[in-house]
């Protein structure tokens, strides 16, 4: 697994054509290592079981606009990775489990 550094993560994305979307990644800049921090930790925290994102929106709780973004990012860096298994969520609909990369 590598190595967390809080400091040196890249700023949060936004989509190019959305004002919006641009002043939300400018707004949440300031405190998003600690909210991919927090992802980090509750997915490692489930262990093997890994969770869903519905599952750590619910159990942290985050925002999904502000958890998922946090995942994906955590995704492109190696820290986290899909698990190969799917849980129902509550739309009925599978939903993809996350873990802890090895």
């Amino acid at each position: 697994m590598r190595t967390l550094d809080l400091f040196n993560d890249p700023a949060p994305p936004y989509q190019c054509h959305s004002a919006t979307s641009r002043a939300a990644a400018e707004r949440i800049a300031p405190a998003a290592g600690t909210k991919r921090a927090d992802v980090l930790a509750y997915i490692k925290g489930c262990g093997a079981e890994g969770a869903t994102d519905e599952e750590m929106q619910r159990g942290m709780p985050m925002p999904a606009n502000t958890q998922r973004p946090r995942r994906i990012e955590r995704v492109q860096m190696g820290f986290v990775t899909w698990g190969g298994a799917t849980r129902a969520a509550v739309s009925g609909d599978h939903a993809l489990v996350w873990v802890v990369a090895p």
